[in-house]
């Protein structure tokens, strides 16, 4: 509990611009990982691609600090399209959903860090651009409630789930960044 709240103290003086350390710094002590780190599938979606948004989109991932463990892009498969979204099948968006995923080339990533599924989810902001807040990637970016811009996963469980769609373990790197 004490290694937990030590991170997110450093984590915020980081986020708040008190600091000089890194999120580097909090996440490695001696060479090796400290803390609870947590990873997430995010991907950046066919429409977002072919604006030509996607270093913007990586690039605000990384000035926050995480770390991209698994990068590649990829034509989605509809098999994979509707793995994705599996929890969502049954809905009256689901079909629809599926065939724009797979209807073009995505960014697919790995994004570890402390928190990460909450923090990411609160960077890419509400599904609905309408609703997002500016400042979050959708609220910047995304016109359309389907073409949202990006995914992220949900919760841990969900993560864990997406995460072998599109990436096998020997695809994905610990590293230290320097």
């Amino acid at each position: 509990m004490v290694l937990l709240q030590q991170v997110q103290k450093e984590f915020r003086q980081v986020e708040a611009g008190r600091s000089q350390a890194s999120m580097d710094k909090v996440l490695w002590k001696g060479g090796k990982r400290e803390g609870l780190i947590e990873r997430t599938l995010v991907f950046i979606k066919p429409e977002a691609v072919i604006r030509g948004l996607m270093g913007g989109i990586i690039s605000r991932i990384e000035r926050r600090g995480l770390t991209i463990a698994a990068m590649k892009l990829l034509q989605p498969t509809r098999v994979q399209a509707e793995n994705i979204y599996e929890v969502h099948k049954g809905k009256s968006f689901y079909e629809s959903l599926v065939e724009h995923i797979a209807s073009g080339p995505i960014l697919a990533m790995i994004v570890e860090g402390p928190n990460v599924v909450s923090f990411v989810r609160n960077m890419i902001g509400s599904t609905d651009p309408l609703e997002a807040r500016p400042g979050t990637i959708r609220g910047d970016f995304a016109l359309d409630v389907q073409k949202n811009i990006i995914h992220a996963s949900d919760s841990l469980e969900n993560a864990g789930k997406e995460i072998p769609i599109f990436f096998k373990p020997d695809e994905i790197l610990d590293y230290r960044k320097r």
